[in-house]
């Protein structure tokens, strides 16, 4: 059942279920919290309370968002004060799991509020500020189909070319793929959706990485080795947790998955994520 949160500039819609440790998840820009469809009750399998969140202009949650400086953007640190918002709506810390645009707000999340983000987990996250590798582009060929059509999409600001992008982003297409993206597609064709999903293009990952050396909580990356959107994905988590407090961040590999790990390897992903509070948040 969808709830909705008031916050400053609108409104954000969430989900619930589950009983136990809360952990919340935060999907990337252009989707909706159904991207988590199949890991969410995997984790609530393994007894956690979940809460899936749409990030704001995403999903039910409303449009026409100004960013926390004034800009047109949503940045990293309007994730944050979101994900933070439905985390003292439900009353208790939790553990933050954030994809792509919302690992940056996790990190972000987490260096505000210690006492209320226990543990994180980013995947496939774009949390640090990204050097552009000319040199790949003509050497692997996953990454410069990638980059030319996350390009195309801002540049053109063409829904039909973001479809494309996440063709290639799926190199392992869950089940139901066809079906989520005819819906997708159809989210993102409302009045106003696609304007919002531009306005996560605006913004940069700098927010979010100055704000790693003041992560103070346990923090797991989990990369899809065949991500288009890095050259190299695992050596993208390795410098996230580079600059984190020694000891506090480890990587994590989904092999053969793309940008969406958890929702083309839920159970792989399920099962990281388990692990990891198993051994450093519920011992």
């Amino acid at each position: 059942m969808t709830e909705f949160l008031e916050v400053d500039g609108g409104r954000i819609a969430y989900e619930v279920a589950g009983s136990g440790p809360l952990i919340v998840l935060s999907h990337g820009m252009g989707d909706h919290r159904h991207a988590f469809r199949f890991l969410a009750p995997r984790l609530v399998e393994c007894g956690y309370r979940v809460a899936a969140l749409d990030i704001r202009g995403h999903g039910e949650s409303s449009m026409n968002w100004t960013s926390h400086d004034g800009s047109t953007a949503i940045s990293r640190t309007d994730v944050a004060n979101d994900i933070l918002a439905v985390i003292h709506e439900l009353g208790e810390p939790a553990v933050v799991v954030g994809h792509s645009i919302s690992g940056g707000g996790a990190t972000i999340a987490a260096a505000q509020d210690p006492e209320m983000v226990r543990a994180v987990v980013e995947l496939n996250p774009f949390t640090r500020v990204q050097s552009f590798s000319l040199g790949s582009l003509f050497t692997i060929r996953r990454y410069r189909r990638g980059q030319l059509a996350v390009i195309g999409t801002f540049v053109l600001r063409s829904l039909r070319v973001w479809m494309r992008y996440l063709d290639i982003a799926y190199p392992i297409k869950p089940a139901d793929y066809d079906a989520y993206m005819a819906d997708l597609s159809a989210k993102l064709s409302e009045p106003g959706r696609f304007e919002e999903f531009m306005k996560t293009g605006k913004s940069t990952p700098a927010d979010a990485e100055a704000q790693l050396p003041y992560i103070k909580c346990p923090t797991l990356v989990v990369m899809g080795t065949a991500d288009p959107d890095f050259a190299d994905p695992e050596a993208e988590g390795e410098a996230i947790v580079a600059e984190m407090t020694g000891g506090l961040g480890s990587v994590a590999l989904a092999p053969g998955s793309g940008h969406y790990p958890h929702a083309d390897q839920p159970d792989l992903v399920a099962d990281l994520i388990s692990k990891f509070l198993l051994d450093r948040v519920h011992p």
